[in-house]
């Protein structure tokens, strides 16, 4: 079954400036996968952001791999 990233993403432009944020939070998705990507598990971010659950962090996931599975692919260096 799909998860559906809406129900715990939203992104408000008078919050964190428009970023994506997990709804509720001022805890963007650009944080939780940068943390992520620097070595920290899913319940290494839910105790780094308490107000966050294990759903939320799967959701920023998914949004990511949609938004870039939108995206043009990167060109070759000449």
């Amino acid at each position: 079954m799909k998860m559906s990233y809406q129900n715990h993403i939203t992104s408000n432009h008078e919050i964190m400036l428009g970023k994506p944020v997990i709804k509720g939070t001022r805890v963007t998705v650009e944080m939780i996968l940068r943390k992520l990507s620097q070595g920290a598990s899913a319940q290494d971010v839910c105790q780094m952001y308490p107000q966050i659950e294990l759903e939320d962090v799967n959701a920023a996931l998914h949004f990511a791999a949609d938004l870039i599975s939108n995206e043009e692919r990167l060109g070759s260096a000449a």
